[in-house]
């Protein structure tokens, strides 16, 4: 169980290029600035040398593994690692036991750096405890999953919560780009082409681990690595897209315009190209959000549940899994009735507000909580809703300017023409028609 980076195993089997150029310094980590600026907790943690308990919670390929096997070769400790997958309890204490006799024997601490800890059951992460309360270890748990719904209180409450992000595209560009280059990847014994490196980093998805394994795949193919290259050797297409350029405008508004026409179909074709292109998932859900209401709006109004929804589901577990709940809200929003009569709406009100038509708030609905506000007669006259049949009252609401303007003139769409109906004769009543 001891760490697979000793200089043994790497003498007898070649390592992947992921895991030849994982990063030995704090230093020479990219991305995650957050947690690694001075000063930070884990780095004063890795400073002090002292022992620790810790939670990385991040997407595959942010650099969970990375960071703990930095930690466990900065400070000169044993690195064992377990796999939640494959582990149980016999495993877990059987590790813990080696960690201590080494203590005792050497006084070499360990590093136990327990992956996708959140698969351990609530027996096999209550072995961990007497190791983590008694410091028999440096325990180091990774998870891609909420640790507040995964792992058991005690052990959370015991362990310092260090969230990860996604990479940035400039952060894997700097990963391959050392990738190629360093005497421990591909030491410049081949050139990779922009065009290549850009469709690396869109297939990448933030994630460094895939980027470096695409690249690895394409190097074994030519030295002379092209988009050509890249596409033969992970079996996929280069999808012509410029987040910067035409092709990011020109698919975006068909998207929108193909949902818009209520083709459910071309609709996901426009989505499944920006996902395979590697455009922000985020830009895509905020898209679909606007044109819930700017689209749809009344006429079904759980589309806007469902788009903010998904949004939330995208933030919350990112790519491959959130093109489900970026397909789901697609399918809904174009086929739902549409109205863009609440687009109309503000504006039209928002148009008579630059131009001056404001006027003064009737006095009857103006606050009179404050004192002197009964002396100024605010809220005198105010006639309460609830107190009367249906919950209306005839009663002036709009400024004098305003009062007799329509602005929402609801569609016979969808849900929208009930609310049409009972718009029309609320209106009728509160102007007195």
């Amino acid at each position: 169980m001891d760490s697979l980076f000793d200089s043994a195993a790497e003498e007898a089997t070649p390592q992947p290029l992921a895991v030849r150029m994982r990063p030995r310094t704090l230093d020479e980590v990219i991305g995650q600035r957050h947690l690694l600026g001075p000063g930070t907790p884990l780095r004063r943690l890795v400073e002090s040398e002292a022992p620790m308990s810790l939670f990385l919670w991040g997407p595959p390929g942010t650099g969970k593994t990375t960071l703990a096997y930095v930690v466990s070769n900065v400070t000169k400790r044993r690195f064992v690692e377990i796999s939640a997958v494959s582990a149980g309890v016999k495993d877990v204490r059987a590790a813990i036991d080696s960690a201590r006799r080494e203590l005792g024997m050497t006084g070499r601490q360990t590093v136990l750096f327990v992956d996708e800890v959140h698969r351990f059951n609530k027996a096999q992460q209550d072995a961990l405890l007497p190791a983590v309360e008694n410091r028999w270890v440096t325990f180091i748990g990774a998870t891609t999953e909420n640790p507040f719904f995964s792992v058991i209180s005690p052990l959370l409450s015991r362990s310092l919560l260090l969230t990860l992000e996604s990479l940035t595209d400039d952060d894997v560009r700097a990963v391959l780009e050392r990738a190629v280059a360093d005497e421990r990847g591909l030491g410049g014994r081949a050139t990779l082409a922009p065009e290549a490196l850009d469709h690396l980093v869109r297939l990448a998805g933030g994630d460094a681990r895939r980027s470096l394994t695409y690249l690895e795949a394409a190097a074994l193919l030519a030295d002379d690595i092209t988009v050509e290259v890249v596409e033969k050797a992970v079996d996929k297409a280069a999808v012509r897209y410029d987040r910067q350029g035409d092709q990011h405008y020109d698919v975006i508004s068909a998207f929108i315009k193909s949902m818009r026409g209520s083709d459910a179909d071309a609709a996901l074709h426009y989505l499944a190209r920006m996902i395979e292109a590697g455009e922000d998932p985020r830009f895509i859900a905020r898209r679909i959000v606007i044109f819930a209401s700017e689209d749809v709006g009344m006429a079904d109004p759980t589309c806007l549940q469902t788009a903010v929804a998904a949004a939330q589901a995208v933030q919350l577990i990112g790519l491959p899994e959130g093109q489900i709940n970026l397909a789901h809200a697609v399918i809904h929003c174009a086929l739902a009735p549409k109205s863009n009569a609440v687009v109309k709406a503000i504006g039209a009100a928002i148009g008579d507000v630059r131009r001056g038509l404001i006027g003064q708030v009737p006095g009857h609905l103006r606050d009179a909580h404050y004192p002197g506000a009964a002396k100024l007669g605010h809220g005198d006259g105010y006639k309460y809703p609830h107190d009367f049949d249906h919950g209306l009252v005839r009663q002036d609401y709009a400024p004098e300017q305003v009062r007799e303007r329509r602005y929402y003139e609801p569609t016979k769409h969808g849900a929208e023409a009930p609310i049409a109906d009972r718009w029309a004769r609320i209106r009728d009543f509160l102007r007195g028609s």
